[in-house]
């Protein structure tokens, strides 16, 4: 395959931009054209966009671009659906409007991989401080080695992550398109040095393992053009000013290049953007899990990773989870979340000893890890009519009725941060967890 040179097209960002459609659209389609005339390079296209989990990152949009530009050269758009669930014809058509639905096809991450080598066990275990003593492997969706492309674009969104610090960049391709092994791995790898650690960094463990993939086998893809947004919610003033309504999303950002910079770059912003760091811890958080986007815990935990270090010893976070089915995307999964729970890390790490199932499953005791409060703080959720409440305490948490939650918090009319209700209740309102990370500034910093 063709090496490209670390070159960044686009670096365009602030914590005070809005950026319209129409300043992505001529942002982008330029970057893509002159990428194309850099590979220098007839062959077809894919794209690697995102899934309806990250609808808000703006990845379909740019989708549809590069569909539009490339037209004949558009070979496959591949969603890097890790191990979530396939997308459903209306979900492609919600996320990627226009986009020629014969283009997508599904990545199934436990039969359409390849390994490109793998990373020595020793590298690991010094990249973890010895926490971790395996060895991992490179692996990506086989369509990437043999689907005969010229280049592959990245469409995502760089956002606070419980994995690997800051989301998207190569995760999106040794997750997104990887396979059981290395997401078993990186995952139970982040988990062991630290959730905690990492939340909001760019530089962690998991991040340098995925450069050093990359940095080794990447010579083995195609060049690989990475497209990368910071988004944000608006003030209520920019809203206003926008006509737009409150708690609206604003798109601060757009890095678009090959290589690592428009990464860091767009990392850099997101830590402004997307990180909320918090003088007090919360005694009372509400988070609400929109129901298009979450409907297993495996996403909706992200109510308990990105507020976890803001909560306070003995607090509550109460999760609105109206469109909640059922715990994983995959049935697998499913089954195991059910089986182990949500329990405290020393629990889980007692059963990777003893139990054949987790220890073979080790991206789901990592899940299982991140998802419990460690017994500092009470997780109740309230589900809609598809889980019940013996399903939701038989994993480890708290149930709460959505309808009374949902009546005494109108998440229509709570604006995102501190509240008081009227009868002096104080909480913290989180609408998406998915778009930043709230933190106390103790725990952020390492005071705690």
């Amino acid at each position: 395959m063709k090496v490209m040179a670390e070159k960044t097209y686009v670096a365009h960002g602030s914590p005070a931009f809005d950026l319209s459609d129409e300043e992505l659209d001529v942002l982008f389609s330029e970057a893509l054209s002159k990428a194309i005339a850099d590979t220098n390079d007839s062959a077809p296209v894919i794209i690697l966009p995102p899934d309806i989990t990250r609808f808000h990152s703006r990845a379909g949009y740019l989708t549809g671009i590069a569909a539009r530009e490339l037209s004949g050269r558009l070979g496959t758009i591949l969603p890097a659906l890790g191990t979530h669930m396939a997308m459903t014809a209306a979900e492609i058509d919600r996320m990627f409007p226009g986009v020629p639905s014969n283009k997508f096809l599904v990545h199934d991450w436990r039969n359409d991989v390849v390994t490109l080598g793998r990373i020595e066990e020793t590298w690991l275990e010094k990249a973890t401080e010895g926490k971790i003593k395996y060895d991992w492997p490179v692996q990506v969706n086989k369509l990437l080695i043999n689907g005969g492309f010229s280049m592959a674009i990245s469409p995502g969104q760089v956002v606070p992550h419980e994995v690997i610090g800051m989301a998207n960049h190569t995760k999106n391709i040794f997750v997104g398109t990887g396979g059981k092994e290395a997401i078993d791995k990186s995952h139970f790898m982040g988990a062991s040095y630290g959730m905690e650690r990492m939340m909001g960094r760019i530089d962690t463990p998991v991040r340098a393992l995925f450069d050093e993939g990359f940095k080794r086998f990447g010579n083995q893809l195609p060049p690989i053009l990475f497209a990368l947004t910071v988004v944000g919610p608006r003030s209520d003033s920019e809203a206003a000013g926008t006509g737009k309504p409150r708690g609206s999303l604003a798109v601060r950002g757009l890095y678009i290049g090959f290589g690592r910079e428009c990464f860091t770059k767009a990392a850099t912003l997101a830590q402004q953007v997307n990180v909320d760091i918090l003088n007090e811890p919360i005694k009372k958080a509400v988070v609400y899990l929109e129901p298009e986007e979450f409907r297993t815990t495996w996403l909706g935990n992200k109510a308990v990773y990105r507020t976890r270090m803001a909560m306070a010893d003995g607090g509550e976070l109460l999760i609105l989870a109206p469109g909640l089915e059922r715990f994983g995307e995959d049935m697998g999964v499913d089954k195991l979340i059910r089986k182990f729970g949500y329990r405290p890390s020393k629990v889980i790490l007692q059963k990777l000893e003893r139990e054949k199932e987790i220890a073979e499953n080790l991206s789901v005791a990592a899940h299982l890890i991140h998802g419990s409060s460690e017994e500092r703080f009470t997780v109740r959720y309230c589900p809609g009519p598809g889980v019940s409440r013996t399903e939701i305490e038989s994993v480890g948490y708290e149930w709460g009725s959505l309808d009374e939650a949902a009546a005494r918090y109108d998440v229509k009319k709570l604006p995102m941060g501190w509240n008081t209700m009227p009868d002096g209740e104080r909480l913290f309102f989180v609408p998406n967890p998915a778009l930043g990370l709230w933190a106390e500034k103790r725990r952020f910093y390492g005071d705690a």
